[in-house]
C-alpha cells in the first residue's frame, strides 16, 4: 500500500523559509514523478511543483519560480519543497502526491494524473 507522509509545515513570518518534506513507501518511487500541491481556503487545489521520475525535470507555478525548489531523494524515497521568500498567499494546505504513470516522459504538472496523496501539511505566512 502507497502511504505519503508530509512534514515540515508550520507558521512563518512574511519572507521567511520552511522545507517540506514528503516520505514515500509501498511504491519503486524512483519510477514515479511526484508533486507538490496546495490548497487554500475556498480555493481549487492547485499543482506548485513537480519533479520527473528522473529528477531532470522540475516544473513550478508562475506564481512560486525562483523562491520555491522541488528536489527527491530516491535513495531515501522522499520529495522535499524548498520554500523561501514566503509570502502570506502561499498560506495552504500542502500535499505531495505521486503520478499514476510509470516512467512517464509526458507533462507532470497536471494535477489529475496524481493517484496517492498524502495527508496534507498546514503552512501559515503570517504578513
Amino acid at each position: 500500500q502507497v502511504q505519503l507522509v508530509e512534514s515540515g509545515g508550520g507558521l512563518v513570518q512574511a519572507g521567511g523559509s520552511l522545507r517540506l518534506s514528503c516520505a514515500a513507501s509501498g511504491r519503486t518511487f524512483s519510477n514515479y514523478a511526484m508533486g507538490w500541491f496546495r490548497q487554500a481556503p475556498g480555493k481549487e487545489r492547485e499543482t506548485v511543483a513537480a519533479i520527473s521520475w528522473s529528477g531532470g525535470t522540475t516544473y513550478y507555478a508562475d506564481s512560486v519560480k525562483g523562491r520555491f525548489t522541488i528536489s527527491r531523494d530516491n535513495a531515501k524515497n522522499t520529495v522535499s519543497l524548498q520554500m523561501n521568500s514566503l509570502k502570506p498567499e502561499d498560506t495552504a494546505v500542502y500535499y505531495c502526491a505521486t503520478d499514476r504513470r510509470f516512467r512517464t516522459w509526458g507533462r507532470i504538472a497536471n494535477l489529475g494524473d496524481y493517484d496517492y496523496w498524502g495527508q496534507g501539511t498546514q503552512v501559515t505566512v503570517s504578513s
